[in-house]
This record gives C-alpha cells, sequence and structure tokens, in this order.
C-alpha cells in the first residue's frame, strides 16, 4: 500500500462503519476488514478496479462520484475516506461537503502541487513537471484541480470544516527532514482528518 495508507488506518476507529470514495482495487478496505474488523463500501467507476475489489471480497458500488451521494442518508458512517483523487473531482467542495453529510468525519489524501520539484520544473523548465509524484503529461492527466497545502486549507476555512488531523508525508530523506518546518514546500501527499466544526473527535 501507498505510504500515507498507514496514517489514514490509524486514524480509523476499530468496527466502524467506512465508506471509501475512488477505492481503486479495494485493497484499504480490505486491510481495514483485516485489521480493524471494519465495515466498509466502496464506491468505484472503473469495471476493471471494481472486478479487483469483487476478487478481494470488498463490497462495491459501482458509481460516479462527481454525480454525489445522494443514495446515501446522512450521517450513514463514521469515516468516509477519499484518497488521491479529489483532485479530479469537477466539483470538490462539493464532493467535501457530501462526505461530511453521510459521514462524521471524513480523510482525505492528495498531492501537493506546490512541492518544490514541480516549483523548480514549472519555474526552469516552462513546462508542466511530469515526475513520480505528478507522473502525467498536463493533456492526460486525471488531476483537473492543481491544489497545494494551503489552498486547501483555504477551502476548509470557507466551508467551515474542522481539521483534526494534518498530516505531511515525504518519501525521500530531504524532504522527510524539512517536512515539518515547511509544509507546503517539502511535503509530497497532504492527509487530512475533517470535521464540521463543532464536532471534535
Amino acid at each position: 500500500m501507498r505510504i500515507e495508507l498507514d496514517q489514514v488506518m490509524n486514524w480509523i476507529a476499530p468496527r466502524s462503519r467506512v465508506l471509501d470514495l475512488g477505492c481503486g482495487d479495494g485493497s484499504l478496505l480490505r486491510k481495514l476488514a483485516d485489521t480493524r474488523q471494519v465495515e466498509g463500501y466502496g464506491l468505484e467507476i472503473d469495471p476493471q478496479q471494481i472486478a479487483a475489489c469483487i476478487a478481494r471480497g470488498v463490497n462495491v458500488i459501482q458509481q460516479d462520484l462527481d454525480r454525489g451521494l445522494g443514495n446515501f442518508a446522512d450521517n450513514s458512517f463514521d469515516t468516509v475516506v477519499m484518497t488521491q483523487a479529489i483532485q479530479t473531482m469537477h466539483f470538490p467542495h462539493r464532493v467535501l461537503a457530501e462526505m461530511l453529510r453521510v459521514g462524521r468525519e471524513c480523510i482525505v489524501t492528495f498531492p501537493n502541487f506546490g512541492h518544490w520539484k514541480a516549483r523548480w520544473h514549472l519555474s526552469l523548465r516552462g513546462r508542466m513537471p511530469v515526475s513520480d509524484l505528478l507522473p502525467y503529461e498536463w493533456y492526460d492527466t486525471p488531476n483537473i484541480h492543481f491544489c497545494t497545502f494551503r489552498d486547501f486549507e483555504v477551502l476548509c476555512r470557507g466551508l467551515d470544516l474542522n481539521v483534526l488531523h494534518r498530516q505531511v508525508v515525504a518519501e525521500r530523506r530531504v524532504g522527510r527532514l524539512l517536512k515539518d518546518w515547511h509544509p507546503n514546500l517539502f511535503g509530497e501527499t497532504a492527509i487530512y482528518h475533517l470535521a464540521a466544526n463543532g464536532v471534535s473527535q
């Protein structure tokens, strides 16, 4: 599993109800079920990923997240998770609001487009960066809303969301040493644990 998913798992209570949006092959839900006995459901649009979920024994529904979560009642889940997908949504602010309608809390992870490598590539080469962090050309990327940690926190304030926890992940040694000093410059991946304002853990 990706490095940030260990932290995601730490923020999910044992035996809770979890909805994973854009669940991919279901590996996170499978591990949560095996290690934390959660009752999980995944939403996914890709038929191949759905088949992988079924093979893993993960409950999965084929659904386009840009159409909302109207098929779920308020507070149906303890935690709603979206990893590495919010930047691919047409209306990220609406998705966040829906996550906290159907769940008491939500966890979101996304790549930091303010990372120093992305800035360096754009300033020196004058082209959109392609790297391990952002492995797509501008014309075939699934990422349609590029944001930094600061951008996301401005959005959270605008939606009146409470940041319960924030973790910054960096895989390289220099980033690991400097990410806490300047997360928006050295952090590669953001992990946010959120609730509606007035809700505390």
